[in-house]
């Protein structure tokens, strides 16, 4: 088969990516807003020998108002593709044909796959496809990209359209009067102009199209005579002549329309609009959509994701998990039951150092997990050893001691008397004296740190090498790849909820919202956009016209958590405050906050004055989306995270473990102990530069160089602690409760949300600005803003709370907290300067 190339060209929300992925088997992520195919994107048409299939951008027309209309129209008059394959959605058909007008001027064969017509029968409406075929003058082919119908049939109908080779001939299609305008302009064209494309170039010469006109070398008298012919059409219809053209497309189309299509409901509320009556109400929108964003987080992250993502933590990447939990729970009671006699011996141990009272006799008694190789002999010596000390103390004596709640981290005070002390040491001596072993409970299967410390004996691993690869490499990119299933949880639910189309409702709800505050909707593609990952988002912000509105959100979509900020979401709620389920849903408005006050200051300074982009957006109908499609677009977003993993977050692990397990004891350079992580060459650069964070609260090394290797990818943060903690999750967990407080806590998550991204969305952001002052600014906006933010939680959090402690830093910090508060809200209030 002669190769050929086939041009993919829809409104968004057509489908057409859908059917882009369904042609060619590419991973193309499918969306359900304009933006998301910034670029053209080629693929191989499976089952073709030859034939390639281009995936032009979302476009609602071929005007050259956003960057993807240039891009499609650029290409289309490249003269590279062979045919049109133009996806109209068969529920939205007189939007859609629109651009259908246009495409059949171009001079390429066109053929119409008419998208989504399980929806259109499914409604009861009737579209007579040959006779629309037959007013068209085209192919038109019925599809449902989603259910996979009639795909290859369109396929092979546009591949047929390119072996002709012939010109596609356009029918007028024009009142007379306009028709006439349109060929005398045609009349004074270049005669290089060929004859397929001589309406295009003088329909857009008569819209005043400023790049159409910049590419012909039009004589002066002709572009005076066409000015004429514009302004006389102009005249007589009392309009502009862009206004003129698009009446005359929607005249054309509303006439194809009535002689093809029948719709059933006559007036009957679809259950589309049944809907949006509730979900897009003026008063019910915002409320329902920070319900259903909160319930996204809270069971991603606090419940369900929780289950799956302890299992990861403490057993995948832990010690081990039973089988199917058989024999869990039975193994969880028994260690619980030990666990909390030996913290009643322990009680009775430290009051009897407090007293003097010999305990000598209980010192000789085994530690939980040691001495298994121990005779019966030597146990039952050290069981009396244990009776012997616990008959020292009367049955009523009372010890009070304190007990950490290892999920919650709560402590409380618990007592225990002299006869609880006896019956602790009888559990004790029922257990051998041991810790019980979760391998006599059940199949115990070990987790993957477990087994490779046990493989790295076998072979004699070298003991800097076995660290290195345990608790540099296991534990800093085990401790990410732990919350992988919250982060799928929450994939699956965006995917969802894109798929059915209510994603889209939420950018048309928060126009509303935008547009009081001089803002655009459009900003808000890039940051649904951005949930999954900042470097789309930021690509996206192409959509956007208008060059201030487009640079203003460049700087804020990445303030939106992303995928790989959900694990230090997770992290933070986990560690400091109990895995309560208002954390993570309290970032992702943070982040939305921070998105809209930004937008707000901008928008009244100099440098981003003016009104905001326009901003149109089709609402298509809600439907179920299909299993596949919501795992595939979940797994690429997961899949994504964890090649980052293996990748960029397995190098910095590999730098943090060097810097944090070398550095300078007794005037010597070399390896350090785990207790001697205070003299690394890690905690020498964090101890630098802590003073910075200070005002903050988290003016420690370990929290200072967590959030510089963040930078790197945020993900790193959570890498990063689990090294400087080298324990298992729940000891980590223990220590940042230890580093942090409630108020530091959240300060700290504030910071490294809001501040500058990863190095691959920094990236992005430099691309996209391609000016280096821009790129600065916005990084500086960025980090400044993120600071500004994590002083007001922590200094006015302090007051709040009664914690403040007062002294000369705090009192400094405090004034500044107070003044950058004031100065956010008069730059929220006061009015917008009008641009010169």
């Amino acid at each position: 088969m002669t190769k050929m190339k086939i041009a993919l060209a829809g409104n968004p929300n057509s489908g057409k990516t859908t059917m882009f992925n369904a042609l060619t088997g590419a991973n193309q992520y499918v969306g359900n807003w304009p933006g998301v195919t910034v670029e053209k994107v080629e693929g191989k048409v499976r089952g073709r020998d030859g034939v390639t299939v281009t995936d032009l951008p979302g476009i609602y027309s071929l005007s050259p108002y956003t960057p993807e209309e240039v891009v499609s129209r650029t290409y289309l008059l490249s003269g590279e593709p062979s045919a049109v394959l133009n996806i109209v959605d068969g529920s939205n058909i007189e939007r859609n044909l629109y651009l259908t007008t246009q495409l059949m001027e171009l001079g390429k064969p066109v053929v119409i796959a008419l998208n989504m017509i399980d929806v259109v029968n499914k409604k009861g409406d009737k579209i007579d496809v040959e006779r629309l075929s037959s007013l068209l003058g085209c192919k038109v082919v019925e599809t449902s990209a989603l259910k996979g119908k009639g795909i290859d049939k369109a396929c092979e109908k546009a591949c047929r359209e390119a072996e002709k080779g012939e010109s596609f001939a356009v029918r007028p299609c024009f009142s007379a009067d306009v028709e006439e305008a349109v060929s005398a302009v045609s009349g004074l064209l270049p005669s290089e102009i060929k004859p397929v494309l001589r309406r295009w170039y003088a329909i857009k010469l008569l819209e005043r199209d400023s790049a159409v006109l910049k590419s012909l070398s039009l004589h002066e008298q002709a572009a005076l005579k066409i000015e004429s012919i514009a302004a006389d059409l102009e005249k007589k219809r009392e309009d502009d002549t862009e206004s003129i053209i698009t009446n005359e497309r929607y005249n054309y189309i509303s006439k194809i329309v009535s002689e093809c299509v029948v719709k059933k409901s006559g007036g009957h509320v679809s259950l589309t609009d049944k809907i949006d009556r509730v979900v897009t109400n003026r008063f019910l929108a915002l409320p329902i959509f920070a319900v259903v964003m909160w319930l996204v987080y809270f069971v991603s992250v606090t419940t369900v994701g929780t289950v799956f993502t302890d299992w990861a933590n403490d057993g995948l990447f832990g010690d081990g998990w039973h089988l199917f939990t058989i024999g869990a729970g039975s193994y969880e009671e028994a260690a619980g039951e030990y666990s909390d006699a030996s913290a009643v011996l322990d009680a009775f141990v430290t009051y009897a150092d407090s007293t003097g009272t010999d305990t000598s006799a209980v010192l000789e008694a085994p530690e939980a997990g040691e001495d298994e190789t121990s005779s019966e002999e030597d146990v039952v010596l050290r069981e009396e050893a244990l009776v012997s000390f616990a008959a020292q103390f009367d049955d009523d004596l009372e010890v009070s001691y304190q007990v950490t709640d290892e999920e919650t981290l709560d402590e409380t005070c618990e007592t225990a008397t002299g006869s609880d002390l006896k019956t602790a040491v009888s559990i004790l001596s029922s257990y051998g004296l041991l810790e019980p072993d979760p391998a006599d409970y059940g199949i115990w299967v070990p987790g993957i740190p477990v087994v490779i410390e046990n493989g790295l004996d076998v072979i004699g691993c070298a003991d800097w090498l076995k660290a290195l690869i345990l608790d540099g490499i296991v534990a800093g990119v085990g401790a990410v790849l732990g919350f992988v299933p919250q982060m799928l949880i929450l994939f699956f639910f965006l995917a969802w909820l894109e798929s059915c189309g209510y994603m889209s409702r939420i950018a048309f709800i928060l126009d509303r919202v935008f547009r009081r505050f001089g803002l655009s909707g459009k900003s808000f593609i890039p940051v649904l956009v951005g949930t999954g990952c900042g470097v789309p988002g930021i690509m996206a912000s192409r959509t956007i016209e208008n060059q201030n509105d487009r640079r203003m959100t460049i700087m804020t979509t990445t303030f939106i958590p992303c995928g790989a900020k959900v694990p230090f979401i997770a992290m933070i709620a986990g560690a400091i405050f109990g895995g309560a389920g208002w954390v993570a849903p309290s970032a992702y408005f943070l982040g939305i906050g921070a998105i809209l006050v930004s937008g707000i200051m901008l928008k009244k300074t100099k440098l981003f004055a003016g009104d905001p982009a326009p901003f149109f957006m089709e609402l298509p109908s809600y439907h179920l989306p299909t299993v596949g499609n919501v795992l595939h677009s979940m797994w690429e977003r997961g899949w994504s995270f964890i090649k980052k993993a293996g990748t960029i977050i397995l190098l910095a692990t590999i730098l943090v473990w060097f810097l944090s397990y070398f550095g300078w004891t007794d005037g010597s350079f070399g390896m350090l102990e785990e207790d001697q992580m205070d003299s690394s060459i890690l905690a020498l650069i964090g101890n630098a530069i802590a003073w910075i964070f200070a005002p903050l609260g988290f003016g420690n090394w370990q929290a200072t160089v967590a959030s510089i290797t963040g930078l790197i990818a945020k993900e790193n943060i959570v890498g990063t602690l689990g090294i400087l903690y080298n324990s298992d999750t729940a000891t980590v967990y223990q220590n940042m409760g230890a580093a942090f407080t409630g108020i530091t806590g959240f300060a700290f998550l504030a910071f490294n949300l809001l501040c500058a991204p990863c190095f691959a969305a920094i990236g992005a952001i430099k691309r996209e600005m391609n000016d280096t002052k821009w790129f600065w600014r916005a990084i500086a906006y960025q980090c400044g803003f993120a600071y500004v933010v994590a002083l007001i939680v922590n200094q006015l959090g302090m007051v709040i709370t009664g914690t403040f402690v007062l002294n000369p830093l705090n009192v400094i910090s405090l004034v500044f907290a107070v003044a950058f508060l004031v100065l956010i809200v008069y730059m929220v209030v006061r009015p917008a300067k009008k641009r010169a």
